[in-house]
């Protein structure tokens, strides 16, 4: 099956000259794939220019004549934009039109409107968006919640860490990742009570590999492969990340900036400096998932560049090879039927 991912190409900061270009770039290095623009066809063809003659067979545009703004509200853009890029691209894979979504728009919009057109999956209550991180190890932690879920549940912590399971097999190849809570100790005691019940809910499930609490710095120590947590304290540890990244990156390039022997200090480790850039390199994490839904719906970051938005496609592209909606709902049968649950 080729795989056919719709694009919201009005979305983010940069719009079309981004994903556009992003697209053209996947197409040219995958030859079983078939990309759809939606969004303004006059402008996607004229941003298409003499490239369309070379993708033309594997590429499509769907018209939508309305934008989601990215300080949108998303009940105006659900009740408002029907007919926004957004919302026909999400309505593309509930029509079986396409097998994903890619937008780089609104967050809350995008997941309001993920979630009325096409439901959770049975068990599910509420979507969690998760993402990749770096770690020490060379591989990546997943984490979930990232926003999606200001207050949860310590059942909602319980689907996040099944749904976060699937995602890692699927994603990893990894048949039994390693599931951690995150929390301010590792010891039992500490935590509200909403964590310390989803521990317990974790730790009567033979079909997740819980190890118990983990702290911050677990998610790059690589001792875990998947982090729980709410969509609070998620977003905050990601943005607090992010944050930490640019200040190393500001200080470095002031210190190899100095003076003449600063400088050419800098020119002698560049091999080095380039080999760190690539590993921790956010554009090459980019692309979080709305987990949960009955379709595959990817979050790139609204701020994205060209490289980083191909990195959203191919992570939309992985998850429909490996079916995460139907792996999790299989696995939630499993779980949510399993005798011995703490309440």
């Amino acid at each position: 099956m080729i795989p056919r991912i719709a694009l919201d190409a009005m979305s983010g900061d940069h719009g079309p000259s981004i994903v556009v270009h992003a697209a053209i770039k996947v197409l040219s290095e995958m030859d079983d794939l078939h990309l759809i623009l939606v969004g303004d066809e006059v402008v996607l063809k004229s941003v298409l220019g003499h490239h369309s003659a070379k993708v033309k067979e594997r590429l499509s545009i769907r018209h939508a004549g309305q934008r989601v703004e990215m300080d949108e509200s998303p009940s105006r853009a659900l009740r408002n934009k029907k007919d926004s890029s957004m919302r026909v691209a999400i309505n593309l894979v509930k029509e079986g039109l396409a097998d994903a979504c890619v937008s780089a728009g609104n967050t809350g919009a995008l997941m309001a409107t993920a979630r009325y057109v096409l439901k959770t999956l049975p068990g599910i209550d509420r979507p969690a968006i998760i993402t990749g991180l770096p770690n020490m190890q060379e591989t990546c932690t997943h984490v979930l919640d990232l926003g999606a879920n200001i207050d949860t549940t310590s059942e909602h912590l319980f689907q996040f860490a099944a749904m976060g399971t699937v995602l890692t097999q699927a994603v990893d190849n990894l048949p039994n990742p390693r599931i951690g809570l995150l929390n301010i100790g590792q010891e039992e005691i500490k935590g509200n009570e909403c964590v310390k019940k989803a521990a317990k809910l974790l730790a009567s499930s033979s079909s997740i590999n819980y190890i118990g609490f983990v702290e911050g710095d677990d998610i790059f120590k690589g001792t875990v492969d998947v982090v729980v947590c709410d969509g609070f304290v998620g977003n905050v540890s990601l943005k607090t990340t992010e944050g930490v990244a640019k200040m190393i990156s500001h200080y470095v390039k002031q210190s190899f900036n100095k003076n003449l022997w600063t400088r050419f200090v800098a020119l002698i480790s560049l091999p080095i400096l380039k080999n760190l850039r690539h590993k921790i390199d956010p554009r090459r994490h980019n692309g979080a998932s709305l987990l949960g839904l009955r379709g595959i719906v990817i979050k790139s970051h609204g701020s994205a560049d060209m490289l980083s938005f191909t990195y959203a496609i191919k992570e939309a592209i992985i998850e429909v090879q490996k079916n995460v909606p139907e792996q999790i709902s299989h696995i939630l049968d499993t779980l949510l039927s399993e005798k011995g649950r703490v309440e």
